[in-house]
C-alpha cells in the first residue's frame, strides 16, 4: 500500500509519517513539501494526506483536483488547523477529514478505515474486467456476466443487462474470469451462478437463455459445477448432484 503525505509543515509530516509505520509498519510511504513536488512525482498512491492550508485553504477539493487525484482511485484525507474554515464541498469528497493537532487515538481510527477501504476498492478492481474497443473503454463486473459467446476472432459478452462484443480469445476470457466460469463448449464459457437447469448437453440459464455443452465438455461442466456448489455452500459432498439437474 502506498500512502503519500503533503504538508509543508515538517513536524506535522514527521509525526504523521510515524504513525503510519507504528500503525502499518509494510506501508511505503512518501513525504512532499508541497502540491507541486507531488505532482512532479507523477506517483500512483493508494492514500493521500493532504494538508489543506497553505496552497488551497479551506478547500482540500480543488486542491487534489489541481494535484491530479482522482478520488476513484486515492483515498483522500484532509489535514487542516482548528481555525481554518474547511468548504462544504472538501467535507463531502473527503474519505475523512483531520483536525491538528492530530492525536493517536483519532489518527488510527481514521487510517484503519482508509486502509480497509483501500482492500475493498482493490477486491472490486479484482472483480472487474477492463475492455477497450475503437469506439469505447469500459469495465464489467464479472458477476453480472452470465455467459461470453465464441464468434471467430470476437467473442459476445452476454450480461444482466446488455451485450457487448469485443476482439479477444476464449482461452484468454477464460483465464480471466476464473473458477466460477466453466467452458461447457468450444464456443461457449458460462457464470455458474446464474445455471438454472442442465441436461443432455444444454443448459439453461436463470434469465431463460439456453445454450450448449458438448459431448466433451459436458463431464467435465458436470464435475465444475458440483465443485462450484460445494464451495458456495449450496450442497454438501453426500448430496452431489447428477448429470441431469434443476436448481
Amino acid at each position: 500500500m502506498k500512502v503519500a503525505i503533503c504538508d509543508e509543515e515538517k513536524e506535522s509530516s514527521e509525526l504523521i509519517c510515524r504513525l503510519i509505520r507504528q500503525q502499518e509498519p509494510d506501508c511505503e510511504t512518501v513525504c512532499f513539501d508541497n502540491g507541486r513536488q507531488f505532482a512532479e512525482s507523477g506517483g500512483k498512491f493508494d492514500i493521500l494526506l493532504l494538508n489543506t492550508g497553505a496552497e488551497h485553504p479551506g478547500d482540500g477539493t480543488e486542491a487534489a483536483r489541481a494535484l491530479g487525484v482522482k478520488e476513484k482511485d486515492t483515498i483522500l484525507i484532509f489535514m487542516s488547523s482548528p481555525k481554518e474554515h474547511v468548504s462544504k464541498a472538501s467535507e463531502s469528497s473527503a474519505f475523512r477529514h483531520l483536525r491538528k493537532p492530530v492525536s493517536w487515538e483519532e489518527f488510527h481510527r481514521v487510517f484503519e478505515d482508509a486502509c480497509e477501504e483501500v482492500r475493498r476498492m482493490e477486491r472490486l478492481r479484482e472483480e472487474e474486467l477492463f475492455f477497450r474497443t475503437k469506439t469505447r473503454n469500459f469495465t464489467l463486473r464479472k458477476k453480472e456476466i452470465l455467459y461470453v459467446e465464441s464468434r471467430k476472432r470476437k467473442v459476445d459478452i452476454h450480461t444482466l443487462g446488455e451485450e457487448y462484443t469485443v476482439y479477444a480469445a476464449m482461452k484468454y476470457m477464460e483465464e480471466q474470469l476464473g473458477t466460477d466460469f466453466c467452458r461447457c463448449h468450444r464456443g461457449y464459457l458460462v457464470n455458474m451462478a446464474y445455471v438454472a437447469e442442465y441436461g443432455e448437453g444444454a443448459i439453461r440459464l436463470r434469465n431463460g437463455d439456453i445454450i450448449y455443452a458438448s459431448r466433451e465438455k459436458y463431464p467435465e461442466f458436470v464435475r465444475a459445477y458440483t465443485q462450484y456448489l460445494e464451495r458456495k455452500g449450496i450442497v454438501s459432498r453426500n448430496d452431489r448432484p447428477t448429470g441431469r439437474t434443476r436448481v
